[in-house]
């Protein structure tokens, strides 16, 4: 987790090292192990490193050999072997063994179509001085962040929002509209954010400056065609298993040691036994886990340690100690948090970090791809009372997916109506399982000042 920031002046003022540097300071926490400038006109790039490949040779801000190109860049481009290779043959000479010297041959090559080559998580700035053009790009999921703002003919942009407000002009408000959707949807809309004046470069997105005229453009779009046979389920469970043990072998790429969160449950399951599979060094594991039995998942935490004979370490995790972390965990989000989840991953993260690691492999994703939340259960069941609104008998399902209503006691039923009935009969809604949540969010509107709603 490096740390980028920028600023593109198109007015004739130079860029300000020392307001590139303080846009800097403010993300140390993202990259202990370096920093450094560059500047050139009315363009100023900066980042704080955090070494993971090529360790010697991959510092940054990084410059082509005619120092023409100069990038600056968040992530890993896991696919860098193979690219160099391409590259090479087609007569690219590499100076170093980095991913970040990839990005810059492969601009060369392919222009800001390069992106499409990539395979990896980033978010990089990359200013070529010879048409005088900036790009910023972010990965395909928006995994790394990027936000960016604008203030007369000068552009800024960085990893976190906190170092945009280094510029003196940048308002320092809140944007209702931003709160309106992290108040329904549990978070922003990008490119909303909750900062007026602060825009969210979106997932899969290019933006490019040149001329003085900002332009946005997608790179890649996710395609849910129904198009193609559905292929049996064997095959696709096997496809599945390809596809996570090379994206496994991909991310396992690096100059530092790689640990694994587990938490218990199928997928970080997975991740750590394909981790075991690739070979190596015993692995090293963490864990939380939670006083609460109904949250605490360690008992098949043990299970898969036991199993997989990993060096096993855990945090619990009390209800004073979320609470103690909250204030941090809000820093870091630069945003309001509406559940508790975050805290315990930050404190996690916190172990993971005193015990030397930089890296660790998750299994974060795969309930939404998969399945996995009762939240699908739910929808279903819902689907069947609505089918029968006045049984009383229907909504009982719903205890065998939330055994906590039963403590609701005399309050139960009633909940249960005004939680789970929410617009119960909008079957054909895209976002009908997510109604409920996002009504009930709403509901937090209610302590916003009159003025602000």
């Amino acid at each position: 987790m490096c740390g980028i920031v920028g600023i593109r002046h198109w007015d004739g003022t130079a860029a300000c090292p020392r307001r590139l540097q303080r846009m800097v300071e403010q993300l140390e926490h993202r990259g202990p192990d370096a920093t450094g400038l560059a500047t050139d006109g009315g363009t100023g790039l900066g980042h704080t490193r955090l070494s993971i490949i090529d360790l010697r040779g991959g510092g940054q801000p990084m410059h082509s050999r005619s120092r023409l190109l100069t990038v600056v860049f968040n992530g890993e481009i896991f696919n860098y072997i193979e690219l160099r290779e391409l590259l090479s043959a087609k007569g690219h000479c590499f100076r170093t063994h980095s991913d970040t010297e990839v990005i810059l041959h492969a601009y060369q090559e392919y222009g800001t179509e390069c992106v499409r080559h990539f395979n990896g998580q980033w978010a990089f700035a990359l200013w070529d001085h010879g048409r005088q053009r900036l790009l910023l790009s972010r990965d395909r999921l928006g995994v790394r962040p990027l936000y960016y703002a604008r203030h007369g003919q000068c552009l800024m942009f960085a990893s976190e929002v906190k170092a945009l407000f280094v510029h003196p002009e940048l308002p320092r408000e809140l944007d209702p509209h931003g709160m309106d959707q992290l108040l329904t949807f549990w978070s922003t809309v990008p490119p909303t954010t909750v900062f007026r004046g602060v825009q969210e470069l979106p997932p899969g997105h290019n933006l490019l400056l040149e001329d003085g005229q900002i332009r946005i453009m997608p790179y890649w779009q996710l395609d849910f065609s129904q198009g193609a046979d559905p292929m049996p389920a064997q095959a696709c469970a096997d496809e599945l298993l390809d596809l996570l043990a090379d994206a496994t072998r991909l991310r396992l790429r690096s100059d530092v040691p790689v640990g694994a969160y587990l938490s218990g449950g199928l997928d970080s399951s997975v991740t750590t036994a394909l981790i075991q599979r690739c070979g190596g060094s015993r692995l090293r594991t963490f864990s939380v886990t939670f006083a609460d039995r109904q949250f605490d998942e360690s008992e098949f935490q043990n299970e898969v340690v036991a199993f997989l004979g990993t060096e096993h370490q855990s945090i619990h995790c009390s209800h004073d100690a979320i609470a103690g972390v909250f204030p941090d965990v809000i820093r870091h989000t630069e945003k309001p948090v509406l559940r508790t989840a975050p805290a315990p991953l930050f404190l996690l993260s916190r172990l993971v970090h005193e015990c030397g690691y930089k890296v660790v492999l998750t299994g974060e994703g795969a309930d939404e791809m998969l399945g996995g939340y009762d939240l699908f259960k739910e929808a279903k069941v819902r689907r069947f009372c609505a089918a029968q609104p006045n049984s009383t008998l229907r909504p009982l399902l719903l205890r065998k997916l939330y055994p906590y209503l039963a403590n609701f006691q005399a309050q139960s039923l009633a909940y249960q109506q005004a939680f789970f009935h929410v617009r119960a009969q909008d079957l054909t809604n895209p976002f009908f399982s997510h109604l409920p949540r996002w009504n009930m969010t709403a509901q937090l509107k209610r302590f916003l000042s009159a003025e602000f709603r």
